[in-house]
Parts: C-alpha cells; structure tokens; sequence
C-alpha cells in the first residue's frame, strides 16, 4: 500500500502536481490548513478546497481530510487566529460546514497517527480519560464531533505560541508535543506521530533530525510551501521533493 502525505494546503494547488507525479497511490492523506494564505487569495483558496472535495468525491483513491486550526477557527463563534480572512470569512464557513463529513480531526495508519499538530498524553488524559490503544482516534474524532470547544486554542492558551505539554491537537508545537510525550510509555511505545502545523524549511532535514533525535516517534511534514511531502509504503515513511 502507497500512501501520499500532504503537508498544510494554504490554498496551494501543488497538491495536483504530486498526485500525478507519484504513480500506484492508494491512500492520500491531507494535514489540514485548507485555508489562510498571506499570498493567494482568497476566491482561489475557496476553489482550491473545492477541488480537493470534488477530486476526493471522485477518485478510486482512498482520501483522508485531517482539520488544521486554520480551518477550525472558520466553525468556532470567537475563535479566531492569525491569518483569518474576514472578507471571505462566511464563504469559508458555508464550505466547511457543508462538507465537514470528509473531514476528521485523527487517523491511524497502522502505528501511524495523524493529527494537524500532534497529541499530547497530558492534554488526552485531561479531555478522555477513558482512551486506550484501541480507541484513542475514534473517542478524539468523536470528541471533536459533540464538543470541538475542547480544541480551541483559547480555551488552552498556556503560552502564546502553543508550546504547552495542555495543548490539543490543532495548535501543540514540535518541542512541546515531545515533551509531553516523554516517559509516557502508552502512547509513545505504540505511536509514530505524522503532523503539519510548524513550518519545515527542508522535508529531508526534518526526518533526518526525526531519525536522529527524535527517535523515529515524531515527523513534521508542513513542507509543502518548499515543495516537500512524504510517502509510506512498506511500513516505512520518506521524505519526498517536488520540483
């Protein structure tokens, strides 16, 4: 099985680009962050998240839709960060809202888990005390469907940048997602962590350092902007470059 990781979208229609390119594809996953670019505008982007629906309604392939909080802040009352458009504010919530059935807050790939930011043990101790290796992505999607308040950044704003081991799984940066995680036998024995969120200058950089220094439990792919992805196939992960 062939499975394609796309890095935050930001409007970008590269995404097309390495579909074609990388032949036998039978899953593709999207991080999230379908909207918000400081350079696209804001129709396109509308278009661009368009296309991705209509190309996930379509195709043979398996898609998995993951929410960023540049999406979620568009379905909470109040909720708002930086890069939020509010001239195409309500035509980014009438898209989400009309299609939030193809979109999901986790995934779990074999011992991969795929969240937006990543997950902190301290943060689902606190909002799902009953998780297990079994069920933990079902009861975070089923979280997200009856109260996504819990994932605001507002609600858990123990540091203005999101690095906080309480952070949720839209906004816990790379340091804190790892500190959270230490010594927590559960869920770092059993989890490799895929996440976007935290901008990655170079895709093979960053899985070296994950190799290296993060002991293979954590990849950041937010490299689409530079034209980086990754693939799994063989039950390995790669970083890939589109040029």
């Amino acid at each position: 099985m062939k499975t394609l990781i796309l890095g935050d979208i930001h409007g970008m229609g590269i995404w097309k680009h390495i579909i074609e390119l990388e032949d036998g594809l039978d899953h593709i996953i999207f991080m999230g962050d379908y909207f918000d670019s400081f350079d696209i505008p804001g129709i396109d982007q509308l278009h661009n998240f368009n296309e991705i629906i209509r190309f996930k309604e379509e195709t043979d392939i398996k898609v998995t839709m993951l929410i960023g909080n540049h999406d979620h802040h568009y379905l909470i009352p109040n909720e708002r960060y930086a890069g939020f458009q509010p001239s195409m504010a309500w035509n980014f919530v009438d898209v989400l809202k009309k299609n939030l059935r193809h979109l999901q807050i986790a995934y779990q790939h074999g011992n991969f888990i795929f969240t937006h930011a990543g997950i902190s043990p301290i943060w689902l101790d606190k909002h799902i005390p009953t998780w297990s290796k079994s069920n933990a992505v079902d009861l975070i999607n089923e979280l997200y469907e009856f109260q996504p308040e819990k994932f605001n950044f507002s609600t858990l704003q123990y540091d203005a940048y999101g690095d906080s081991i309480h952070q949720g799984p839209l906004w816990i940066r790379e340091r804190a997602l790892m500190k959270s995680n230490k010594g927590d036998d559960e869920f770092k024995k059993n989890y490799i962590q895929v996440v976007g969120h935290t901008h990655q200058e170079d895709i093979f950089k960053s899985f070296e350092a994950s190799e290296k220094a993060r002991g293979g439990k954590y990849y950041f792919v937010d490299a689409l902007e530079n034209g980086g992805y990754a693939i799994i196939e063989n039950g390995g992960i790669i970083p890939k470059q589109y040029s």
